[in-house]
């Protein structure tokens, strides 16, 4: 890339005063940095084809491969609609066994056999009839075109309730992110499971006598542009695509519009990935890349990856089969845009026969192209959901080990702290209160606030993970003689959009994508406040204790399994049971306890284990919607009503 480019994309601004994603985004610029080294080092097609070959196999490894099935699709046609330009059959088929996959298939009217595109739909509750007016225009240009609804759209939502006659975990992005955080868990990411649908998509294509299966296109925007470049990088089927609104230079993206879960795959920038990549693992197919004026997936972020590319397929003599068209308006496929997508499927897969202007044909209402008679697949006789599929693989994969194993993994998460006290420094001190703040790790400061007991000497000590309430306890705390820190652990809450039940997602995510996980650096703060702790004259290291509420409580419980000065805890209304995540399609704040692959060998339980001998009071275990319940295990602790928390501090400070 050269200077001047790099310099305009690091010149974009960071969200205002958000010290911890501006930490992260150096790390990330690092590591794009080298990758660009390496991209340059490539001058010859043999050092391009070891390339190709080392991202395919780093794509499969992060996202935990794909489903292995063969079994038959069951495809069935639900309905028929007619009119002189183009006719669509609704069809419903199997992705994998019951997970069904609804679809409009469009067909132009003259018989023989025909290029088809696979039509992936973006993030709206639309589903597929978002490409009802390109799909037609295709059919009536002698493409067959297959719209299908991706998993959270259309007729595929996972946490439909028929009461209200919408989806309660909110827009679909919210259900691929619900899922998202299911499949980190176990080692795995969701976007196996949408390119699977895709891939199953093509397979119908292929299976029909009127689609020449020599020439397959694929195309879609925003989440569908997403599966569209996954599709064509991974499907050697796919002869064309023509992505809408998702390619994109990391460089920009990590501080900006950050992928949901299907869009974004782990540890991509630590993989030494950038989105360039999909486009140099394809056999030199040709690819448009599509954007438009006022997306927030800038130009400005696609013209470096074009620009690569270029020069990538420079190597094999064919630039040509890369192009870039930026439109008009904000995100979205504009006429203009549609028109492009046109020329090019009629360019690559017709032989250059055709018209790409857009025709005013017959349309449809939505209701008109429902394919399932309730509109939902969950009334399918036998339907799974995604966190069905997800529990099946955990139930396949899952190889438990034992405490020594858990203890290198944390270990390996770098949660230990070395046990120096931090650099710190008083922010503020008033009537026995001192703010402070603390460097965790290099570029990583926290802040909390110290509680002075009257007594002198050394006195107990108590680390609140700074929550709901912790103030309170707090000063009960220190009226009892206890020098308390309530420690705020790192976060960039300028990244929070509140979308409902996710909590934090977008943090947790952009710390995975650099190769490092936000649970387990949150526990690692919490040992450099037992750093603090112990390295002070007027506390007793031998009596240090620590508290947390909700899901706060798993990183306390990932730092006292790790280090023993942390004497006894205090966990309430933290979930139980990282398993029971897997039971439900939406969870709250579950992102907040997402460890790569952690479910595979551990649950919570085991690291109470690893504590050893050191009390756990655990009061009001909760399930991963925040309500108490009666969990199964001994050792829990449950309110009577109208109990409040002194008798629960006064056992912890025992």
């Amino acid at each position: 890339m050269r200077l001047t480019t790099f310099l305009l994309l690091c010149s974009i601004p960071l969200q205002a005063q958000d010290p911890l994603l501006e930490w992260m985004d150096k790390i990330a610029q690092q590591q794009l940095t080298r990758r660009e080294t390496a991209i340059a080092g490539i001058r010859d097609i043999a050092a391009a084809e070891r390339r190709r070959q080392l991202v395919r196999a780093k794509l499969l490894e992060n996202m935990g491969g794909l489903p292995d099935y063969k079994g038959p699709l069951n495809a069935r046609v639900t309905g028929i609609v007619t009119n002189p330009s183009y006719t669509i059959e609704k069809v419903i088929f199997e992705s994998l066994p019951q997970f069904f996959v609804t679809a409009n298939l469009y067909r132009p009217p003259q018989p023989g056999r025909h290029p088809a595109v696979l039509m992936s739909a973006g993030h709206t509750m639309l589903g597929k009839v978002e490409n009802h007016i390109i799909a037609a225009n295709l059919a009536n240009k002698g493409f067959v075109a297959l719209a299908y609804d991706p998993v959270g759209l259309g007729e595929r939502m996972q946490a439909y309730d028929r009461r209200i006659g919408r989806g309660i975990a909110g827009c679909c992005a919210n259900e691929h992110l619900q899922a998202g955080a299911q499949s980190i868990l176990i080692g795995q990411s969701v976007a196996r499971y949408f390119i699977w649908d895709a891939k199953r998509a093509i397979d119908y294509l292929v299976s029909r006598p009127d689609v020449d299966s020599a020439r397959i296109g694929a195309a879609g925007c925003s989440g569908g542009g997403c599966v569209t470049t996954y599709i064509a990088a991974l499907d050697p089927r796919v002869k064309a695509a023509a992505p809408a609104c998702f390619i994109n230079t990391l460089r920009l993206l990590f501080t900006g519009p950050f992928p949901d879960s299907e869009m974004s795959m782990p540890r991509f920038l630590a993989s030494g990935l950038d989105h360039a990549d999909f486009l140099e693992v394809t056999p030199n197919i040709p690819w448009l890349i599509l954007a438009t004026e006022g997306d927030f997936f800038t130009p400005a972020g696609v013209r470096p990856v074009y620009e690569e590319a270029r020069r990538w397929y420079r190597l094999f003599g064919v630039e040509e089969k890369v192009e870039m068209f930026v439109g008009p308006g904000p995100h979205g496929t504009p006429r203009e845009t549609r028109e492009q997508m046109y020329g090019w499927m009629i360019r690559w897969l017709n032989g250059g026969k055709g018209d790409a202007r857009e025709q005013e044909l017959p349309l449809y209402p939505d209701h008109a192209l429902q394919v399932t008679a309730s509109g939902q697949v969950e009334d399918e006789p036998g339907s799974r959901k995604l966190h069905h599929l997800i529990r099946e693989e955990f139930d396949k994969r899952r190889r438990p080990q034992g405490i020594p194993e858990l203890l290198a993994e944390l270990l390996r998460l770098q949660i230990p702290s070395g046990g120096r006290p931090p650099l710190s420094k008083t922010l503020e001190q008033n009537n026995g209160r001192i703010r402070i703040s603390l460097e965790s790790e290099p570029g990583v400061a926290i802040a909390g606030t110290l509680y002075l007991p009257v007594a002198s000497g050394r006195n107990p000590a108590l680390l609140l993970v700074k929550g709901r309430s912790t103030e309170a306890l707090a000063e009960a705390a220190v009226a009892k003689g206890i020098l308390v820190l309530e420690l705020e652990v790192r976060d960039s809450p300028a990244a929070n959009d509140n979308r409902p039940y996710l909590g934090n997602w977008l943090t947790n995510a952009r710390a995975d994508s650099i190769g490092r996980n936000l649970p387990a650096m949150r526990a690692h703060d919490i040992l450099r406040g037992v750093d603090l702790l112990s390295g002070r004259d007027d506390v007793d290291a031998a009596s240090i204790g620590a508290a947390a509420r909700d899901g706060k409580g798993v990183w306390l419980l990932l730092a006292a399994a790790v280090d023993k000065r942390i004497g006894k805890i205090w966990l309430d209304h933290t979930p139980y049971s990282l398993k029971a995540a897997l039971d439900n399609a939406i969870n709250t704040n579950l992102f907040d306890a997402m460890i790569p692959g952690f479910l595979l060998h551990w649950d919570l339980p085991d690291l109470v284990r690893a504590m050893g001998t050191r009390p756990v009071l655990w009061t009001d275990p909760a399930n991963w919607m925040g309500q108490t319940v009666p969990a199964a295990g001994a050792g829990f602790r449950y309110r009577y009503s109208g109990q409040t928390d002194e008798m629960f501090l006064a056992e912890l400070l025992q």
